[in-house]
């Protein structure tokens, strides 16, 4: 029976796409490698956001020269962001046999029908949405921002069980022009998918274990505005509410200028919606926001999160920050800090400025020195240990409800509502059950707690 192993690296549409892509060949017949060395079929799902994804894309796209070379029958695809000229990387990768656009699954599908590889009959794949452009066209759907590279390179075969919280692509694409972002050149503009596919897509999600759904977008809040009649992503919350099963529900990423009250209303209001949002700010400097093409000022950022913050009280807030774009003098970035101390937020995600071929930001000069870039990127990521290890410590001696996930190292883990990973030890089968845990230890990171003997589902 043929064997397949898919390598992903980056955001959570990137992991959303890999797990359609492995459950797509599973239903072709092909089963899951132990080693990517033993795949008769191997995809790399990647990532360029940064220069450090990209490197580790073509690194490991390189070590499969010789795999390639001692089974010429294996079917090697690359797929996602790092796909952009294709005619160009056959000529630079001839061992390639396909390259794949970002989240065309079905696209992955036909070319390992096509390969003779698969077993199994077409008719026999999942097909839970098409990208948009029709079936010949590779034409792109989105990542959700990967401003900082959270999920390492890591295959997502089916060794393990599915997924108690599962991503769902809910619109494909993004029509902002942040002018150091590369996502959109290669994902093209916003596309949502119909409620009713997503709600199906749920409700299979919830039949295979699921029991939280994270609805994903590059701008997740776009969703509805190109569908007739227009919706929102309110719309969608309210949908995926009602399917039975499904316990919680999650969404990312945010963008500041198109989160509307209706949405921060619908967490309020909904009680499967998780008091949490993923609002990237970038910078808090008005002149670096500018230069970077957001369509909005630190002053309209802070009032959004309060706005937040008094409709949804004890909501968590993560964001992302950019440090060392072109023009961030050192009183810019002193701006972005105090930002940062003021908000107090839950998680930041911080990378250092890295060009981005193709993009605008690349005409502009990267006139802020490496070191520097470091000491910036530091200094936020001390800053921000600090602040979380208080916002964490302030929940020892209180129980929170956690959705078990699986076991590390022979721990228990599971998250909070706000997103806060939680430990636990016990000998009993926790897996996919929510319940109460009090919270003896904490760090900025992670908490430890003692489980409650009896699960609340």
């Amino acid at each position: 029976m043929p064997l397949y192993y898919v390598w992903n690296i980056g955001c959570q549409m990137n992991a959303a796409d890999a797990r359609r892509a492995e459950e797509g060949l599973e239903a072709l017949g092909l089963r899951r490698a132990a080693q990517i060395e033993q795949a008769d079929v191997i995809v790399l799902n990647t990532c360029v956001v940064r220069q450090s994804a990209e490197d580790r894309v073509w690194g490991r796209l390189r070590s499969l020269k010789p795999v390639k070379t001692k089974n010429p029958r294996a079917f090697l695809a690359l797929m996602g962001c790092a796909v952009g000229d294709p005619d160009a990387l056959a000529r630079q990768f001839p061992y390639v046999d396909a390259f794949i656009r970002p989240s065309d699954v079905d696209g992955l599908l036909r070319a390992v029908e096509r390969s003779g590889l698969a077993p199994a009959p077409q008719s026999a794949t999942p097909r839970d949405s098409e990208p948009p452009g029709g079936e010949e066209s590779p034409v792109a759907p989105v990542s959700a921002p990967c401003p900082s590279e959270r999920s390492e390179a890591s295959r997502t075969a089916r060794a393990e069980p599915s997924p108690i919280s599962r991503g769902i692509t809910a619109i494909y694409g993004c029509n902002h022009h942040c002018t150091y972002c590369i996502v959109r050149l290669r994902r093209g503009g916003e596309t949502s998918r119909p409620v009713a596919d997503i709600v199906r897509e749920a409700e299979r999600a919830a039949a295979r274990g699921a029991r939280e759904i994270v609805l994903l977008g590059q701008n997740v809040d776009a969703y509805g505005r190109d569908l007739v009649p227009p919706l929102d992503l309110a719309d969608l919350l309210h949908a995926v509410h009602d399917v039975e099963g499904i316990w919680r529900i999650r969404f990312l990423t945010s963008h500041p200028g198109d989160l509307s009250p209706r949405v921060i209303q619908a967490v309020r209001d909904l009680p499967k919606v998780c008091e949490q949002f993923e609002l990237p700010v970038q910078s808090g400097d008005d002149g670096v926001l500018r230069r970077m093409g957001r369509t909005y000022t630190a002053r309209q950022y802070r009032d959004l999160v309060r706005a937040i913050r008094d409709t949804v009280p004890g909501a968590a807030i993560a964001t992302d920050v950019i440090v060392g774009f072109p023009g961030e003098t050192d009183e810019a970035f002193q701006n972005t800090y105090r930002l940062l101390e003021e908000i107090r937020f839950d998680a930041v995600h911080v990378a250092a400025y890295s060009v981005r071929p193709g993009t605008p930001a690349e005409r502009l000069p990267d006139d802020v020195p490496p070191a520097e870039k470091e000491r910036r990127r530091k200094a936020v990521d001390d800053l921000q240990k600090h602040i979380v290890g208080e916002i964490n410590q302030a929940l020892v001696g209180r129980s929170v409800e956690v959705l078990v996930e699986g076991q590390k190292k022979g721990r228990w883990f599971g998250r909070t509502r706000t997103n806060k990973l939680v430990f636990f030890d016990s000998p009993h089968d926790w897996r996919g059950r929510l319940t109460w845990v009090r919270i003896t230890w904490a760090g900025p990171w992670s908490l430890v707690g003692e489980v409650s003997p009896t699960a609340v589902k």
